[in-house]
């Protein structure tokens, strides 16, 4: 029977094998796993072009910090977890933006003490089944509560759903009938003063083209003062100029170039980033929407009229509630819950 501290091991294990690819130190399973997973992280862009290496490495080293014993307890130890009465099957159904962007909702789960069926997305299948393969090794009895499939979710208990805005239409009448939680698309936003600090930009830099730019919590809008200088902002942005080799990325914004431009619209532009004065939220890859204000109580007023919209916040701004540093967005620990929806919670309230 699954306990508290038992989870506690097993992920801890699994996250000490993960740390050793971004930091290159040596980890548990070795012998059986590390040149398979090695050749999966290096050659994952084969498969998804958006995938690079430097990307799943990111996204390897967040989990892998998410996954310390002490993060972990700090985690659950609120909620005083015990052995469900009946272990149900929870539906997940992953989205693939980012590389093992559902591992988060499969943690959770697994937590609460039930199994998961989990239906991955095809842009993103391979990584969350290896890591299935090394959880076999840390704790069979783990990795025997996952299962896949690659038919549409049938017999579960609830669901935790991932997609877009159309997605999500469907995916709240198909599962009307069962408990379930509906993501929809977000977007991270950073309200800055204008006394950010050169590397605090550059971290905000981070906040935007991690992962492209394709994450939730990724920053696609920017609220500036009224005299801010963009080409300050812009210049630091710079740094980051390599981005546009990489094929997908680079014609994303030449095509979005050409589309502001073939429509007149006023562009800042440095080769690697697009920056466009825009009421919206969401701005496409490459792009960064801004918006100007005189008093910091107007962007508040914008955050609480967009908060369905909006995943993180970046400010260094102590009036803006709830902001976090810049560079910090894609640094998750496992309370912070997409949409604001406490997971655990979730599971513990309406799966019995």
């Amino acid at each position: 029977m699954q306990t508290t501290d038992s989870f506690i091991s097993a992920f801890a294990r699994l996250g000490d094998f993960l740390r050793q690819f971004p930091n290159d130190e040596a980890g548990e399973l070795n012998d059986k796993h590390k040149d398979a997973f090695a050749e999966l992280v290096e050659n994952e862009h084969i498969y998804n072009p958006w995938f690079t290496k430097d990307s799943v490495l990111k996204a390897l080293s967040g989990i892998a910090q998410m996954l310390d014993a002490e993060i972990l307890r700090q985690w659950l130890s609120p909620y005083q977890l015990k052995a469900p009465a009946r272990v149900r099957t929870v539906g997940l159904v992953m989205a693939g933006n980012i590389p093992l962007v559902g591992f988060h909702d499969l943690l959770c789960v697994l937590a609460s003490g039930h199994r998961v069926l989990a239906k991955a997305s095809s842009k993103d299948d391979r990584l969350i089944k290896k890591v299935t393969e090394l959880l076999a090794d840390i704790d069979p009895d783990q990795a025997e509560r996952i299962g896949f499939t690659e038919n549409t979710l049938k017999g579960v208990d609830a669901v935790i759903a991932t997609g877009s805005n159309n997605s999500a239409r469907y995916f709240e009448y198909y599962f009307r009938n069962i408990p379930h939680i509906i993501r929809k698309n977000r977007n991270g936003v950073a309200v800055l003063t204008g006394k950010e600090s050169e590397e605090e930009l550059y971290q905000l830099g981070e906040d935007i083209f991690t992962y492209f730019g394709m994450g939730c919590r990724n920053v696609t809008k920017i609220f500036i003062p009224d005299s801010y200088d963009l080409l300050r902002l812009m210049g630091v942005m710079d740094r980051f100029s390599h981005l546009h080799q990489h094929h997908k990325y680079g014609n994303n914004v030449d095509y979005y170039r050409t589309l502001f431009l073939m429509n007149q619209a006023a562009l800042l532009d440095n080769g690697v980033l697009l920056l466009k004065e825009d009421p919206a939220i969401a701005s496409p890859v490459g792009v960064v929407f801004y918006e100007r204000y005189s008093e910091i109580g107007q962007v508040q007023e914008q955050l609480d009229l967009h908060k369905e919209e909006i995943q993180c916040i970046v400010s260094i701004q102590e009036e803006i509630s709830g902001a976090i540093a810049p560079g910090e967005t894609q640094h998750p620990k496992p309370w912070d819950y997409a949409d604001g929806m406490d997971t655990i919670e979730f599971l513990k309230e309406y799966v019995k």
